[in-house]
This record gives C-alpha cells, structure tokens and sequence, in this order.
C-alpha cells in the first residue's frame, strides 16, 4: 500500500506512528516555501505539522521545487505526505518514532508551474515564506525578473513580491513575512539586501520598491538538526514493513531540533504561532547566542575532537561515545573548559552545560553514523575559526593552559603529520593505515613536520602569527602542554594517554 490521501485511513495505528487527521487535508494554504531538501522537510515542514495537529496554526504549505515534473517526482503521488522517522537520544531516552507529515499541500514546478506560482500571490492567507536554496541561493544578480521564471531564487521572490504588490494595490497588510533557512550567518538581512539591489538594478517603481522596504519584513534565523536523508534499503524495507505501507519520500532524522528566528515583533509571533507548539521552535530578539552555542559547543568539540578520536582507532562518532573514557573525555572538554570559556553577559555556564548535554545526547545517536574522517575536512581552518577564540576566552579568565584542549591541540597537529605520496596528496599514517588529509593547509604543516622534532614543530605552528592572526606562544603554558601531550601521545599512544589524564586528575 502506497502512502497518500486515499490510504491513509486504512494505515493500522501504532504507538510509534503519528497518523494525521484528515481535516487537516482542509486547511488553507498560508506558506510559500522554496526548496524541498530534507532539511526543510525535517525541520520547518516538521514543526508546521505539529502545529496543525494540536489545532494552533492551521494551515499548509504551497512548496515550490526547482527542478522540473518527472517520473521520480513521487510528491504528486503521494499528495505531499512523506514520513519523517525520527530516531536518537533526548534527555538520555531513546527516541524512535514515525510522523507521517501532512503540512504540505502541493509541490509546483518552477520550471512547468511559474504561473501556478504566481497565482499564489493572490491568495491573502499565504503570508510567509521559508526558503532553503543552500548558501549559493542568496547571491546578487541582474536576474530578468520578468522571465518565466527568473534563475534565481532571489528574482524569483522578487517576481512573486511585484506579483502581489500589483495583486493588493500595495498595502501594508499585505507584506510578507519571509524567513530564509540559508546556513549563512544574517540571512534574512542579506536577501533583503540582494532583493532591494535588484529591484533598483531592474529601475522598479518607487512605490513598490517602498513597499518591499516597509511592508515586507525579512528576519535572521538559525537551523540546526542533521537529517540524514533517506534510509538505507534494507532498513527501509523493515520500516514499511512495520508500518504497513510504502513511502518513497521517507526520510531520517535526529530527535534534537532547533529553529531559532530573530524578531521581537507581536505581529510576526502572531503568524508564526507554530513556534508555540515546540521547545526548538523560537522567536527571540536576537539568536547569536544559539549560534555562538552550536558553533563552540556541537562544532567546536567536534573539531577538538576529530583528530584525538580518529588516531585512537575510532572511526565513527558513535564507537567513540561507546568508549567510556573518550566519552566521559568529550563531556569534560564541553563542562569544564568550553562551557566556562563561552559565559560571559549573554550565556551563563548553566546555559552552556545545558546545550553542552544536548550534544552529547546527539553524539550518543545510535542510529548515527558519523565518520570521524569526514569531521577533519578543513581541519586548520574549523580549528582556527571555531575555536582558537575558544582558547583565548579561556586565557581572558584564567592565566593558566586548558589542559584538555591542549591535548586535543596536540592530536591536530599530530594528524597533519603527514607526506605527499606520488599524486600529489598529503597524507597521513594510523596504525599502519594511510589516510588522506583533507585540507588546503596540508602541505604548509607537512613542511612544518619536516624537521620531525614535535617540540619544533609545536613552536612553529604555534608561533605562526601570519596563520593563527596571533602568536599562541605567548600564551602562558600553552606550548608547553601542547609539547608534554604531543610526547606523550606519540610514545604512548592515545588511550594511554587518556587513562593516564584521568588518573593524574583523580588524584589531585
């Protein structure tokens, strides 16, 4: 049995499976969303549909695909319906369970459907739009937004905004509230920027380019929840078995979510109301302080920890966090030295230890597999943007090393000891094992290693203001920690290395 309007009422309930009502099927369209990548689908799609189930903000979303109708397209088929199979940990119990999503009404074709698109400026109860174009989306252009359609998504917005300006003879009422999804820091600012740009580029009327201005109101917001996209074949296979039907638009998702939209306006709170039905769904004034979280605590420990884990012999996030003394490592990195390097007038310790748990229920996942090689990607870069800030919090409140991430400083650098091989890449040995660095530093930190002295190689990196924008060697102790690490770790190895820690700290 195939998922869609029609078969829904012969799908059997369960206790882990969330059935929509069909009243629902009723509800007036009130979003226009560009893209229907997994991440719209896991996040926003997923909370508008909670909303609507318990009755809060009754209505659905028109989403406009940018790719053509074809075969593979099975949204049609299965009337917007997809299930999203929610699986991980949250406040240490494990979540596993299925949603069949029903906020979407439709799914419209760019390319086949611009008019279709168009009409739906005319609707006055369609008053938000969502969007996720990846970062390229939001980028200037002299886009004709008079083509049918126009290339980009910032000319289509526009198209459709001069749609409706026309549609409503301009009033105020009718503005959009519009709420880009982009993972690039101010993206409701920057598209706004790029839609005012192109709209004086195209010498648009006064009038409307006033109305887009005053009436229409872009916001800044922040998305984080890995959604792993669909299920492998055979576990998807077991799960419609379980279910007891098919879905071809089935997707996997983390239980963490977050949503976080920077406005302080009623108005817009009024709207947007499907924030009021879930705890990762919010309006605050302003969201740095969850992005200055999930970037030092999520990516940041993520990047401290890559190297360590990996020449530990641990591929995966999950085998390492199975590790009782790499797991309880990790907790300690986060609790004890990120945690109170972030608090400062906007984050208190509690708050960071708070989210600092969160994330370890999401490196816990089990049904995660995150690969630690993959994380090192642009190792020196993620090092010095996300957390070399980090270390400097730490030395602005204590004159002292932070002996985790000294360690963890030490397995970078001992990860990027590595040699080119005959095609030219840098590459790296664990355990008899060559893998390959991934990043465009390489070959600097390999003619760093040439001198094959660690202590040399420590006061060469680390003193290299050019690259770090700082001499770390002035922090005091830090190289000489780094040293002791890098010598331990390379003599004896990193699980030696950690009980060892553990055991110096205990007795203290």
């Amino acid at each position: 049995m195939q998922l869609s309007k029609e078969t829904i009422k012969n799908i059997s309930p369960k206790p882990s499976l969330v059935i929509p009502d069909e009243k629902i099927f009723d509800l007036p369209e009130k979003i226009l969303q560009f893209g229907t990548g997994i991440l719209l689908r896991g996040l926003p799609d997923y909370f508008i549909d909670k909303a609507n189930r318990q009755g809060i903000f009754n209505g659905r979303i028109v989403v406009v695909k940018s790719t053509s109708r074809d075969g593979t397209d099975f949204f049609d088929k299965q009337d917007g319906l997809f299930t999203l199979y929610v699986r991980g940990i949250e406040g240490g119990n494990k979540i596993d369970e299925a949603i069949i999503i029903s906020s979407v009404s439709r799914v419209v074709s760019v390319k086949e459907e611009w008019k279709t698109i168009l009409e739906c400026a005319h609707n006055p109860e369609i008053q938000v739009v969502i969007s996720n174009t990846t970062e390229v989306g939001i980028v200037s252009s002299e886009d004709n937004i008079l083509s049918s359609p126009p290339y980009s998504f910032p000319g289509k917005l526009l198209a459709f905004l001069l749609e409706r300006f026309k549609a409503f003879g301009g009033t105020a009422e009718s503005g959009m509230v519009i709420v880009p999804a982009e993972l690039i820091m101010g993206n409701g600012t920057k598209l706004h920027s790029v839609m005012l740009d192109l709209a004086g580029m195209k010498k648009l009327d006064d009038a409307f380019i006033n109305w887009l201005q005053t009436a229409n109101q872009f916001f800044n917001s922040l998305v984080d929840r890995i959604v792993p996209g669909t299920l492998t074949k055979n576990d998807r296979q077991v799960t419609e078995k379980k279910l007891g039907y098919k879905d071809n638009l089935m997707i996997m998702a983390e239980s963490f979510r977050l949503w976080a939209i920077e406005s302080d306006s009623e108005r817009v709170k009024q709207i947007l109301s499907f924030t009021t039905t879930d705890e990762g769904a919010i309006i605050v004034s302003d969201i740095e302080k969850f992005r200055e979280l999930k970037l030092r605590l999520l990516n940041g420990t993520h990047t401290f920890s890559c190297g360590l884990a990996y020449l530990a012999g641990f591929d995966t996030v999950k085998e390492a966090m199975n590790d009782g003394e790499m797991s309880l490592y990790i907790r300690q990195l986060m609790m004890l030295e990120i945690a109170s390097a972030l608090e400062d007038e906007t984050i208190t310790y509690n708050e960071a230890c708070a989210f600092a748990n969160t994330v370890m229920d999401r490196f816990l996942n089990p049904f995660l597999d995150h690969q630690w090689l993959n994380i090192t990607a642009q190792y020196s870069l993620k090092m010095k943007m996300r957390n070399i800030p980090l270390l400097l919090w730490h030395y602005s409140k204590k004159d002292q090393p932070p002996e985790r991430m000294a360690l963890r400083f030490a397995a970078f650098l001992l990860f990027m000891k590595g040699s080119k091989n005959e095609q030219g890449r840098v590459t790296g040995q664990r355990n008899g094992t060559t893998y390959t660095i991934q990043d465009d530093n390489a070959s600097w930190f390999a003619e760093k290693w040439g001198s094959e002295n660690p202590d040399l190689v420590v006061d060469s990196v680390l003193g290299d203001k050019n690259f770090w924008c700082i001499d770390l060697t002035i922090l005091t102790g830090f190289a000489d920690a780094v040293k002791n690490n890098m010598r331990s770790l390379m003599t004896n190895g990193v699980a030696q290395t950690l009980h060892r820690f553990q055991l110096n700290k205990l007795s203290v």
